[in-house]
């Protein structure tokens, strides 16, 4: 099949979990015959050999608000390759491709990584609503209306007049070929003087929870065990702040962002993969965590056993006792307290192979890129029958 793939306001090559996604998908698509075209944002550094025809389109000065303008771009995109399936990257204010595919008899599919639906108290329903007619809410239905298919992580973020048949609920992935235990590299940090490090790896937003694990380390030296240590990889609003929180810690590292092309070797230098998650620190997650958490499975691909809290969905994707110590968060009970009980629980080595090992086979089973990419093939295919 010939497969347009629209998503103009994620850079690629990046660092981020949206620029990597997008990259996967296309390239995993490309790697099972079909014909790429992906429109994107220029990133940082050079693309390497690819199978992919990557198109720059960033929309005007940057902004994602502004996707529409480039429709007219993207139409002659179109007129020259004749997509057998338009892919778009759902945003607020897009539609500037899925809305061609109705023209050409092509399969429309909508990626939704973020809610379509209003959570409880946002300000952008409110303003919506003050203007009568809900221009926001409908034009968000009206490009799910387009949709032949809608991929999501969860369902819960999608407005409840779509079909459940036209809903695929696929999970992200990681590159099981390329993280894996002992990939090859320099770690970007040295390894400090600790016989456990746990990583985390991500963006430093109050949600992605890094400063809980800075808190847990702290309790556990309060605690005498000077054995644990930390790798903090990525940047954010909340570096400084968790960075401050730190501060005179020896066994605490942080790397800043890296290219994710070193990403590998860097959690192949560490113990365990930490995903804090404060879903009470992001007011959409009000909707459930609809999440599908990159660093997760790309911790499980590089053999690491995880810890995570035992919220929301979260229990479905890793089960607790085998591929992670997932830890309880009931009244009373300090984020930090918890995670740092269950990273005690590994302190044992045999057990954080054998768990690691329990994940690296689940990742490669149910969370690589190449899974993902068949599914979506499959249900492209399915619409085109």
């Amino acid at each position: 099949m010939r497969i347009l793939y629209s998503a103009i306001d994620q850079p690629v090559p990046g660092t981020k979990g949206g620029s990597i996604h997008v990259a996967a998908v296309a390239e995993g698509l490309a790697a099972l015959g079909h014909t790429v075209t992906a429109l994107v944002a220029r990133g940082e550094g050079e693309l390497g050999p690819s199978p992919v025809h990557w198109v720059e389109m960033a929309p005007p000065f940057g902004s994602p608000h502004l996707r529409l303008a480039r429709s007219a771009s993207i139409r002659r995109v179109v007129d020259e390759m004749k997509p057998d399936a338009v892919i778009e990257r759902y945003h607020n204010f897009g539609g500037e491709a899925i809305r061609l595919s109705r023209d050409l008899g092509a399969v429309a599919v909508l990626e939704v990584n973020a809610p379509i639906v209003d959570y409880p108290g946002s300000p952008k329903a409110l303003v919506d609503r003050a203007l009568l007619v809900e221009p926001m809410r409908r034009w968000r239905e009206m490009l799910c209306a387009s949709a032949d298919v809608i991929v999501t992580p969860s369902a819960a973020i999608l407005p409840r007049t779509v079909p459940a048949s036209r809903v695929r609920v696929l999970e992200w992935g990681a590159d099981t070929e390329r993280f894996r235990p002992g990939a090859p590299g320099q770690p970007p940090f040295e390894r400090m003087d600790a016989t456990t490090v746990a990583v985390f790896a991500g963006a430093f937003r109050s949600w992605h929870g890094a400063i809980h694990l800075v808190e847990a380390i702290k309790v556990l030296r309060s605690r005498g065990r000077d054995d644990f240590g930390a790798v903090l990889i990525g940047e954010g609003s909340e570096r400084a702040r968790v960075q401050e929180a730190a501060a005179g810690i020896g066994t605490i590292v942080f790397t800043g962002a890296i290219p994710h092309e070193r990403m590998p070797a860097a959690l192949a230098g560490a113990d365990i993969g930490v995903a804090p998650f404060d879903l009470g620190a992001h007011a959409p997650l009000a909707l459930g965590f609809y999440w599908s958490p990159l660093k997760m499975f790309e911790y499980m691909a590089a053999g690491l056993p995880i810890v995570a809290p035992a919220v929301d969905r979260i229990p479905s994707l890793v089960e607790n006792g085998k591929e992670a110590v997932l830890y309880g968060l009931g009244d009373g009970v300090r984020h930090a307290d918890a995670l740092a009980d269950a990273l005690l629980t590994l302190a044992d080595p045999r057990l954080r192979e054998t768990m690691g090992a329990a994940a690296r086979d689940r990742a490669v089973r149910d969370y690589s890129w190449a899974a993902h990419c068949r599914a979506l093939e499959c249900a492209i295919l399915d619409v085109r029958r």
